[in-house]
């Protein structure tokens, strides 16, 4: 039996080259010092002589025969090789070597083997000896979680059943420990350890074991430049965004190595020399130097090269605008000190999609199918004359408009914020303002939005585009109980921000409520022992179907109390009830932009006290009537997500006004006011009879009850907030507020409703006359204004915040702030400079099904007014469906 070629199972890189082999005489080359000699034996009367490869001759194959230890049956593994019975042959020669390959390409075989067992009359009669390679059974992976294991497995195909070769198990311990270094695990171990399984089942199988031992992420001690003389050390290691050396004073970028992000910082200071002129800088070799187990040190050699102006700067190719034009969006001069990454933000900057570029000049045009190169003519005597190159090509045309992944919200609450139409000119501008109206709506998760630009056709200048949307849950639910005010609290709301009116009496509609019409519908209860809350309240914010103008209406009902102070309980006999009903409009308008809205609403307001005497109100039996008109004007451009907005500003602006009754109805205020000020001297008179008193004291609700019978009034209120990107994710907010209340008549004076109560949280359990909660964290609430409440308020903080997760089931955001603000309750102690200052820490947690959720931590610097030395104390504000 004489041996005409085979491949081990160790030998795989000889089965790669094997596979590459292109003819026969070059396989032998690679072969020959593990090919035994071609004896024919001399029972086949031929002497042992050595046949050359080169030299085979011309058989006819007899019986092929299979061995080994192998599962699949002899008429596959014959068929499959390619060799047949009666086939004319040379031996040795490229039929062999094709069979050898093609059982080796299967990566099913090992050991494979290619025998001559005799030689009769011309014939040839051969055996293929091979060995089924082992399947993988079980696979264990410690050191790692669990969650981590499944993405290992996937990425190294490593499934029950894969083939186990040397090959695999080099592969995978060599993608791990690449793996966990570029992760900065510089001394991670890998150890992947085979067991053969012995069973009754003939085919091989092993059992894997990976043992992975990360270690320690390695620390950077140091990072040294050398060849630097224009940058210092300090400017370089700052343009490494990911890449730091231990410093114990920072806190938000950690100093461990991570071989990607190093790379990418490598990047980086290449880039900040092209930002101060030096064109030619580049990295001349780096190097990674190994402390310890736990530290290491950079060294990075460079070469700065020379500094660099720019000269001439040509416009070529554009028609559609003038090169004055473009000028003035380049803003580069000749003589300026060469910057290459700012000329290319200038000409289309990736970071912004709204920014103001040339790309997106033309892009926001109609020019979709523009290019603008930027391309160095000369740069002699370090002066780099630059031709920007356009072609401007066809203007392109909105085709197929389209949306996918609504489920729930139907068709057209989506196309009527969009703002590209079929046949309308392509505008980028127009995509990025649609990407942020969809993400403002809260129905879909605004970090998954994504406008796919399709079958773009230059020749015939038109484009389609599909607005691919993931919905989230949109309503939600409160319930919650506490203790507060005395007693228990129990809060039940229902809040469907994505509902359909239209739908209500559809039984297929409830899914479990009829939903995608975009509207809003809120119910809330709330009850302890001294209250009573119930609202509701709806909106449709595309009233009729045809124009953005929202139409909203709410219905309250709240009954107080009064506290009983000898039996702690609430006594039902007194009681103060409020009755309100508000309808409103609001427009979005289109000058000065579209991002400003018109609001206005009517709201009514009874305010009824039986036997309730408390020291907000001098009458305890009677009623007040508050009529009052609202209008506001807002602007809003934040982007994207209402959650987590990262860029744009908010501001509003409202007046609430009531009729002046004063100037026609008849009363006498001055008048009234006098005789006020005479009764409170009887009762203040120490002379005065306990009948004067009464009398006096009567008189007093009586003029009271005439004063307040209509409030008169008018409100002003102003909030503003930015939202500022300083790197990525980490967005700054500072805001600004204020409020004001006053009185058309003096001598009617400020009414005791309707009034400012800062300090806390910001959260009020019931608001019996109008009153607003305005947070100012640090401070116990309501504490920094007088018991009835300020007239006017003033508020400035700056808020850092950082996500943590912005997934759809849950947008998890931490933040860091300073505050400080003041009430006052008249101009002449208005002071917007003196305010009470406070500073902290807090989270925010954003569950579609429960709303917003958080905690601060709050220190104040100031003592809360009338408790000297209370400063340099901590708060804690639980903060539970607050505005963003």
């Amino acid at each position: 039996m004489k041996l005409l070629l085979n491949i081990k199972k160790e030998n795989d890189d000889l089965g790669k080259q094997v596979n590459n082999l292109a003819n026969i005489s070059f396989l032998a080359k690679h072969i020959k010092h593990f090919i035994a000699a071609l004896l024919f034996a001399s029972s086949f009367n031929i002497q042992g002589q050595e046949l050359l490869y080169n030299d085979g001759e011309k058989y006819t194959l007899g019986d092929i025969s299979v061995s080994g230890n192998t599962s699949f049956s002899e008429q596959t593994i014959v068929a499959y090789s390619g060799l047949r019975k009666g086939k004319e042959i040379k031996i040795p020669g490229e039929d062999i070597s094709a069979a050898i390959k093609k059982l080796w390409n299967s990566k099913l075989f090992s050991d494979i083997e290619i025998y001559i067992t005799k030689i009769e009359d011309n014939i040839a009669h051969l055996e293929i000896r091979l060995s089924d390679l082992p399947q993988l059974n079980e696979l264990k992976i410690n050191g790692v979680k669990k969650s981590k294991k499944e993405k290992i497995i996937e990425e190294n195909k490593l499934k029950k059943g894969t083939k186990v070769t040397e090959n695999l198990r080099t592969t995978t311990k060599n993608f791990l420990e690449n793996k966990y270094k570029k992760e900065g695990f510089l001394n991670s171990k890998i150890h992947i350890n085979t067991i053969d399984v012995k069973d009754s089942i003939e085919t091989a199988r092993v059992n894997m074991v990976i043992n992975i031992d990360k270690g320690e992420k390695v620390k950077i001690k140091d990072i040294v430049f050398n060849g630097n003389t224009v940058l210092s050390d300090k400017k370089l290691r700052k343009s490494m965004k990911s890449t730091k050396k231990i410093n114990r004073f920072r806190i938000l970028k950690r100093s461990k190595f991570i071989d990607s992000a190093y790379q990418a910082d490598l990047s980086s200071v290449i880039e900040k020399y092209k930002e101060n002129g030096y064109r030619d800088a580049r990295i001349l070799s780096d190097s990674l130097i190994v402390n310890d187990n736990k530290t290491i040190s950079l060294k990075i050699d460079v070469n700065e090269g020379e500094l660099y102006t720019f000269g001439d700067i040509t416009f070529i190719g554009n028609t559609i605008y003038t090169n004055e034009q473009l000028g003035r969006l380049l803003r580069i001069r000749k003589g300026d000190t060469y910057n290459g990454v700012l000329l290319q933000k200038r000409i289309a900057d990736n970071s912004k999609p709204d920014a103001q570029d040339i790309t997106n000049q033309y892009q926001n045009n109609g020019y979709l199918f523009s290019t603008i190169n930027p391309v160095e003519v000369s740069a002699d005597n370090n002066v780099i004359d630059m031709e920007i190159r356009i072609s401007e090509g066809k203007p392109a045309y909105f085709n197929n408009v389209s949306i996918s992944g609504n489920d729930k919200t139907n068709d057209h609450v989506i196309y009527r914020e969009i703002r590209t139409r079929p046949g309308q000119l392509y505008s980028k501008a127009n995509v990025v303002r649609t990407i942020r109206e969809l993400g403002q709506l809260g129905f879909f998760d605004a970090q998954e939005l994504v406008p796919d630009i399709k079958n773009p056709n230059p020749t015939e200048g038109t484009v389609d585009i599909d607005y691919v949307v993931k919905e989230t849950g949109s309503s939600q639910i409160e319930l919650q109980g506490g203790y507060g005010g005395g007693g228990f609290i129990g809060t039940l709301g229902l809040s469907f921000n994505n509902f359909s009116i239209k739908d209500i009496f559809k039984k297929d509609a409830y899914k479990p409520i009829p939903m995608g019409d975009g509207q809003k519908l809120a119910l809330r209860l709330q009850a302890s022992r001294f209250y009573q809350t119930y609202s509701f309240s709806f909106s449709e914010p595309w009233l009729g179907g045809k124009r953005p103008v929202q139409f909203s209406a709410s219905l309250s009902q709240t009954k107080q109390f009064l506290y009983n102070s000898q039996t702690g309980n609430a006594d039902k006999n007194r009681s103060f009830n409020i009755t309100g009903i508000t309808f409103g409009l609001a427009k979005r308008l289109t000058v000065p932009d579209d991002f400003f809205t018109l609001s206005q609403a009517v709201s009514f307001q009874r305010y009824d006290l039986n036997n309730y005497n408390t020291g907000l109100f001098t009458f305890g039996d009677g009623y007040s009537n508050n009529l009052s008109y609202t209008v506001g004007l807002s602007r809003n451009n934040t982007s994207i997500d209402p959650v987590f907005p990262t860029a744009g500003s908010s501001f509003s602006a409202t007046a609430k006004l009531s009729l002046p009754y004063s100037l026609f109805n008849g009363v006498d205020y001055d008048a009234l006011e006098k005789e006020r000020d005479s009764n409170n001297a009887i009762i203040s008179d120490n002379d005065s009879s306990t009948l004067e008193i009464e009398d006096a004291s009567d008189r007093i609700s009586e003029i009271d009850q005439e004063r307040y019978k209509w409030l008169e009034f008018y409100k002003v209120t102003f909030k503003g907030d930015w939202y500022t990107q300083i790197v990525k994710d980490l967005v700054l907010k500072p805001s600004v507020e204020f409020g004001f209340l006053g009185a058309y008549n003096n001598a009617r004076g400020v009414i005791p409703f309707e009034r400012f109560f800062l300090g806390g949280d910001g959260l009020g359990n019931y608001s019996l006359d109008g009153r607003e909660a305005v947070q100012l964290r640090g401070y116990p609430n309501q504490s920094l204004s007088d018991a009835d409440g300020g007239t006017i308020y003033n508020k400035f903080s700056l808020e850092l915040r950082y996500p943590i997760t912005l997934a759809a089931s849950a947008k998890i955001y931490a933040l860091g702030f300073l505050e400080g603000g003041a009430s006052y309750n008249s101009f002449t102690d208005y002071n917007p400079f003196n305010v009470n200052r406070s500073a902290g820490l807090g989270i925010r947690i954003f569950m579609p099904a429960f709303g917003l959720l958080g905690i601060d931590f709050g220190h104040r610097f100031d003592d809360i007014p009338g408790s000297p030395g209370s400063s340099n104390n901590w708060e804690t504000h639980f903060i539970i469906g607050q505005q963003f």
